[in-house]
Order: structure tokens, then C-alpha cells, then sequence
């Protein structure tokens, strides 16, 4: 019983991911739509944690334009161009979390965040070398988050958590930077590019949700169910009028299990499917310019407890979708003090 106590409370903040939904994109600015960590069961009152983070994030993404024709099924004659964008993503975080009670909780999390992006391209097959067609890099003060949790039921499982989630936008976002145009050794023009990455989506998000832990020996299961809402904002003129970013559905689900008294292990599965991006240039003309996509990862977690107030979490997020990051690795020490 001690061992199911362990996973419930280890594996669930193992396996609390945050994925940040980007998609490298050379054309228009990227919106940056976050995706919330999710956590469940709440510990006992009067306990004041806070929490040192750092994740890693790799996003990469390739395209090979084919300018020719078609010799045979297995020979085309002609240019082929292949271009990659990469981008290495870090961001600390320090997250202060306080319990009233064993049923409801407060926390206010507040990031900093360096990102990296390079374009590549090279004709294939002539043996040219790889073209840096564009390096930029960004850091600051990402957008500042603040969430309340509440336990429905405390006596017997299964236990179910709500929470409600908001996300300012204090980091600088896409709008506020310049933009050049990118074009390649021929002068082919690729869109625009930013000068510098940003920090923040330049826009308000509030994300209720609901989660569920499960208990059964020797194992915990868990799920979570959340809507992210995005506020549109006016952006001016020359970014398009007011933007309205597209909303996102998310769930996830997952299993725990308990190695000895202090160490645990979780597997589980984040989705979210994003809603189509809508830019209004008038009352009277609404266009899409991002469609809908989907962000799937598979979840990796580990905790191991330090001491009674101290423990060690180390998950690992891998993609599975084209919009996914390609793997993000996050660490993170909750300290916690009982009063």
C-alpha cells in the first residue's frame, strides 16, 4: 500500500509535461500556442512548494521542393531542393505553489525562455555544400502563468481534480518583432522571417480542466481532459487587424507504477488538437491563415523522493505528429515546507 501511495504521488508530477505546440514555419509569425501541464491529487494543507524547472525542446521540420521532370519512375531530371528548419527551445521556470487544504491549491509560475532557430537549404545530389539561409536567436521573460486546483473527493478513488488556468503574455511576441524576407541562392523568395525569436504568443489564454487518478494496486491510472482558450487581440493594420488564434482541445492519459518506497516510474500520451487561426481585416472579412493540426507526444516520467520535502523529476516528451516537438526533456526539484 505504501508502494500505490508512492506512485500516486510521484508519477504525476513525472509525467506533467509542458509541450510547447510550435511549428516551424519560414512565411508567418508563430503563435506560440502553449500547452499546459497537467497535474492531479493534491497533498495535504498548509504546504508551500516551490519548484525549480528547466526543459529542453527540439523542433525540427524538413521540405524538399522538386523543380524537374519525371525520366522514369526512379530518375527525375532537374533541381531538388531541400530545405530544414531547426529550432532548440530552453526555458527555466520557477513555480511557487501554495495549499490551503488537501482539497485546494494555488500557483503562479513564472518562465524564462531562450530559443534558437536555423534555416538550411542545399541542392541534392550535386554535392554543394549546406546554405545557412537565415540564424536568429531570442530570450526573456516568457509569459508569466497563474492556476487554482480544486479536489472534488478526498476518501475514496477514484479522484477527481479541476482547474482553472491563466496565461498572460508578458514575453515579447511575434508582433512586436521585425520580420525580413528570406530568399535562397536564386533568389526565390521564401516569406518572411523573424530577426530575433520570441518569448511569448502575444496573446491571453485561460484553460479550464479535469482530471482523474485512479488507484489499483500496484499501479495508478490517470486522465485529463482540458479546453485552451486563446483571446483574440488586435494586432494593427500592418500585422492583419485582430488576430484570433485558434483554441485547443487536449487530453492525456497514462499509467504509474512504483519501483520501492522512493522511486516511481509513469508511461502515458498528450493530444491536442488546435483550431484553425483566424485573422479579422474587417468586421465583414475573416480569413483562416493557420488550419487545424495536431500535437501528439509520448510521455516518459521518473521521480525519485530526496528527502520528505524533496524530490527529483525528470520526464521526457516524444513526438508522434509533424507538429510535435521532436523530443523535450524537462527537470524539475519541488521543494515543499509544511506549516
Amino acid at each position: 500500500m505504501n508502494l500505490l501511495r508512492t506512485a500516486a504521488g510521484g508519477f504525476l508530477a513525472a509525467c506533467g509535461v509542458v509541450v510547447q505546440a510550435q511549428e516551424p514555419d519560414t512565411r508567418v509569425p508563430d503563435n506560440n500556442i502553449p500547452v499546459f501541464e497537467e497535474r492531479s491529487l493534491l497533498g495535504g494543507g498548509g504546504r508551500l512548494t516551490i519548484e525549480p524547472s528547466i526543459t529542453y525542446s527540439h523542433n525540427s521540420s524538413t521540405l524538399v521542393a522538386v523543380e524537374g521532370y519525371t525520366v522514369i519512375p526512379a530518375l527525375v531530371v532537374g533541381l531538388i531542393n531541400v530545405s530544414q528548419v531547426q529550432r532548440d527551445t530552453f526555458i527555466s521556470a520557477l513555480t511557487l505553489r501554495y495549499a490551503f487544504n488537501n482539497r485546494f491549491q494555488m500557483s503562479v509560475r513564472v518562465p524564462y525562455v531562450y530559443t534558437e532557430e536555423t534555416i538550411r537549404e542545399r541542392q541534392a545530389f550535386d554535392g554543394s555544400p549546406v546554405d545557412i539561409l537565415n540564424n536568429s536567436s531570442g530570450d526573456g521573460l516568457g509569459d508569466v502563468e497563474g492556476s487554482i486546483q480544486f479536489q472534488f473527493n478526498v476518501q475514496r478513488p477514484p479522484y477527481f481534480t479541476g482547474s482553472l488556468r491563466v496565461k498572460s503574455h508578458t514575453g515579447e511576441h511575434p508582433y512586436q518583432i521585425k520580420r525580413r524576407r528570406l530568399t535562397d541562392q536564386n533568389g526565390k523568395d521564401l516569406g518572411f522571417v523573424f530577426a530575433e525569436q520570441p518569448t511569448g504568443s502575444g496573446f491571453w489564454a485561460i484553460q479550464p480542466a479535469i482530471s482523474m487518478v485512479y488507484p489499483s494496486d500496484p499501479a495508478v491510472v490517470y486522465w485529463s481532459l482540458s479546453y485552451l482558450w486563446n483571446i483574440k487581440r488586435e494586432m494593427g493594420y500592418e500585422n492583419g487587424g485582430t488576430i484570433n488564434p485558434g483554441d485547443a482541445v487536449g487530453v492525456s492519459f497514462g499509467i504509474g507504477f512504483a519501483v520501492n518506497e522512493r522511486t516511481s516510474f509513469s508511461l502515458g500520451y498528450d493530444h491536442s488538437n488546435i483550431h484553425d487561426t483566424q485573422i479579422e481585416h474587417n468586421p465583414s472579412k475573416i480569413e483562416s491563415q493557420f488550419k487545424r493540426f495536431q500535437v501528439g507526444s509520448l510521455l516518459l516520467g521518473l521521480n525519485h523522493t530526496l528527502s520528505p520535502g524533496v524530490h527529483f523529476n525528470l520526464s521526457l516528451g516524444v513526438g508522434v505528429t509533424e507538429q510535435a516537438p521532436d523530443v523535450q526533456l524537462t527537470l524539475r526539484t519541488p521543494i515543499s515546507w509544511g506549516f
